[in-house]
């Protein structure tokens, strides 16, 4: 069973220990410079410590240091670290930016893991204060599970701030208390520069911390890592790692606003490179440098995720795969209209038709049916707003539906994020100009800390009805200045196998919630 422990106490405890080193003025230049040896013997873990892709029996530990050194992890069921498991990790260097990812193996089921960080150099020298983290392994049985999603971080010049206040949303999302969080995209903004004030209305500012590396768009290697440094000096994202693993997938921001595989960029006078396939090669590096997935998975971001019999979950890609972005009028699956891919679709409705669990969620970087332009002709996402047939991108939405009807797949609900607004969405086939699917969910959510905007027009295709949105037609332009920033959480029942998904604003408020029930196969 998992051990009860205080969330808030864990977290009180590792603040003192860790993060208020890490706000020190020393070492908020070594945090936009890179790494640096800060004074004395000993390496030092620089940016906190985070988990992620947690199932079972596994999970990915991430953490980054000062010079080249050997990570090392200790872990165990007790707080107090007794009868701890020690496991020599990674060399890190300077060719991955000092980071450095272990896979945990043989965790215990259903239990809260302790896990602390060290780094050894070459002479022997060792952190002289490991980092302390915490994570849920995924049950065997049917148990509670309970996590929380958003995306959009950094976005529209918003950083974080100089005084510590900064990325408040992290601080109600640690709060809440979820198993793990989905980071559905746009985790740092590389294409939005950070300067000294973002300018608010009533002639007042939000005040920026600043980097050199956030100074302009990201183009080299070290730019993108700094880009994902730069949200690590945050202390409520630090904090948040710490006490919650982060399930990431990536979307546009990660690289540059509305990329695709291809793309010239030679109207572009920010960018000196010119090529988007160039970019995108140094920003999946420092993605899988950053973010705490699994090492070894090369250069494929879509995956699954299990978390036991009562949920599983499908983390999609729909950047890497996709063509140029169009008018998205194509009226065959052809070259042109790709956004999965063949390679992708394929395996989502393969990994789907062979899930054992009650909850199939889909993690999309992109909504299903908002309407998302790229300029005055073009079509970012699935949609294109004819409100007809299938056309386009929506090829690949219908075959997806269309085989999940055919094997009976049920309880499939999505998740995304991407405009910057929360909403519930209900597709029906009775709504819909295409019908062959059973009626679900889609949820969206963020942003985390950024622009807040909508809401958006839906595309009628697959039967889409908005039951709740977090804006009002006409709401003007915010952010985080306002408590208008959202996440979302889903709360599966471990008796009734039902699931209930709720929103929330800044501050931890609910907005919205509904109780769906599981139908069973």
């Amino acid at each position: 069973m998992i051990e009860a422990v205080s969330r808030r106490e864990f977290t009180s405890r590792l603040l003192r220990a860790s993060v208020a080193a890490l706000t020190a003025p020393a070492l908020v230049r070594a945090q936009s410079s890179g790494p640096a040896i800060l004074g004395g013997a000993a390496p030092r873990v620089t940016h906190g410590v985070m988990s992620g892709d947690v199932t079972a029996d596994s999970a990915v530990v991430w953490a980054r240091t000062d010079r080249a050194a050997t990570m090392q992890v200790e872990w165990s069921t007790a707080e107090s670290f007794a009868a701890a498991r020690r496991v020599a990790g990674p060399v890190t260097g300077p060719e991955a930016d000092h980071t450095a990812k272990l896979l945990l193996r043989d965790l215990p089921a259903g239990e809260r893991i302790f896990y602390r960080v060290a780094f050894e150099d070459a002479a022997g020298n060792r952190t002289a204060e490991p980092v302390v983290g915490q994570l849920v392994t995924a049950a065997r049985d049917a148990r509670d599970v309970v996590f929380a999603w958003s995306g959009d971080t950094c976005g529209q010049g918003f950083g974080t701030s100089p005084d510590g206040d900064g990325m408040r949303t992290y601080a109600a999302l640690r709060e809440a208390r979820p198993d793990f969080f989905v980071h559905c995209g746009d985790t740092i903004y590389a294409d939005n520069p950070i300067t000294a004030a973002v300018a608010l209305p009533g002639g007042k500012q939000w005040r920026n911390r600043v980097s050199d590396e956030k100074a302009k768009v990201a183009e080299t290697l070290a730019e993108f890592r700094g880009a994902h440094r730069y949200n690590l000096g945050d202390r409520h994202v630090r904090a948040f790692n710490a006490a919650v693993p982060v399930f990431a997938q990536w979307d546009d921001h990660e690289v540059r606003n509305n990329w695709y595989p291809g793309q010239k960029l030679d109207e572009d006078v920010r960018y000196t490179e010119k090529s988007v396939d160039v970019l995108v090669a140094r920003a999946r590096r420092a993605f899988f440098d950053y973010q705490p997935v699994r090492p070894g998975a090369g250069s494929v971001i879509y995956r699954v995720v299990p978390r036991g019999p009562l949920c599983e979950l499908f983390f999609l890609d729909l950047r890497s795969h996709r063509d140029a972005n169009s008018p998205n009028r194509q009226t065959a699956t052809m070259p042109g209209s790709a956004y999965m891919g063949a390679t992708q679709l394929a395996w989502l409705k393969s990994a789907l038709v062979a899930s054992k669990a009650t909850w199939k969620v889909i993690c999309s970087d992109m909504p299903l049916a908002l309407l998302v332009s790229d300029g005055p002709k073009n079509w970012e996402a699935a949609a294109n707003g004819d409100d007809g047939p299938p056309l386009g991108r929506e090829l690949e939405i219908a075959d997806l539906l269309r085989a999940m009807k055919a094997a009976g797949v049920r309880n499939v609900v999505w998740l995304t994020a991407d405009v910057h607004y929360a909403a519930s969405h209900h597709y029906d086939p009775a709504r819909a100009k295409f019908t062959e699917f059973d009626p679900f969910w889609e949820f969206v959510s963020g942003p985390l800390h950024a622009g807040t905007y909508g809401p958006g027009t839906l595309d009628k295709t697959f039967g889409p009805e908005a039951r709740w949105n977090s804006r009002p037609p006409g709401s003007p332009s915010a952010g985080p200045h306002t408590v208008e920033q959202f996440f979302g959480t889903v709360r599966i029942d471990g008796r009734t196998k039902a699931a209930t998904v709720a929103h929330f604003d800044r501050d931890g408020r609910k907005l919205w919630s509904i109780e769906l029930p599981a139908h069973q196969a």
